[in-house]
């Protein structure tokens, strides 16, 4: 009897192997999540260089305004600025969520540079007491002596601006950490032109 018994279930174990029925649920079933988790990916990785793009366009028009020195009626300039950028994002990015920061150089070899040090010791950083040049102006040593502002005729200004892009769908935000959220960062540098003065 038992040898019956194997007999069947080796029949029936072939027919199964046989049947095709079912297998493209089967495959569907593996494959679907692959598939929408790549094209969400490539929906979001599309939208993060789309407003990158834009980002990056708002900030030149923004500094282009900025240059001018022009005070507008009703508006700090720094209001304007922002005001230009979130025209230019046309309605993608949130104008109070966004970071602006712009520092003032005396040249633009100086960019991003260390105010100037004596460096008593020579370990090549700053130590405490050492003596320094105070380019910006605000009585401590700093390691980007860019001062903030908008500065004056003919400064150079370095304008960075700074967005956390929320994602579209909460499908990648393991990936990505930061609470679902992409820092979208673009700077650009100016001279300011010589307004204000006459020749």
């Amino acid at each position: 009897m038992p040898a019956r018994t194997d007999l069947s279930l080796m029949a029936t174990m072939k027919r199964l192997r046989r049947n095709r029925k079912g297998s493209a649920v089967t495959e569907f079933a593996i494959a679907a999540p692959v598939v929408i988790m790549a094209t969400v990916g490539i929906i979001e990785f599309s939208m993060i260089l789309f407003v990158s793009s834009l980002l990056e366009g708002g900030l030149r028009e923004a500094s282009r305004f900025g240059l001018t020195g022009f005070q507008p009626n009703g508006l700090t300039r720094e209001e304007r600025i922002l005001k230009i950028v979130e025209d230019h994002t046309h309605g993608l990015v949130d104008g109070t969520a966004v970071n602006l920061s712009t520092l003032v150089y005396p040249s633009f070899d100086s960019i991003g540079q260390p105010e100037p040090f004596t460096d008593e010791n020579s370990n090549g950083t700053f130590d405490a007491g050492e003596p320094y040049m105070d380019i910006n102006g605000n009585n401590q040593w700093d390691p980007d002596m860019g001062a903030a502002g908008l500065g004056g005729p003919e400064d150079i200004v370095l304008y960075t601006i700074e967005y956390d892009w929320p994602l579209m769908t909460g499908m990648l935000n393991g990936f990505v950490g930061n609470d679902g959220k992409i820092e979208l960062r673009a700077s650009v540098v100016v001279r300011n032109e010589p307004y204000g003065t006459t020749e």
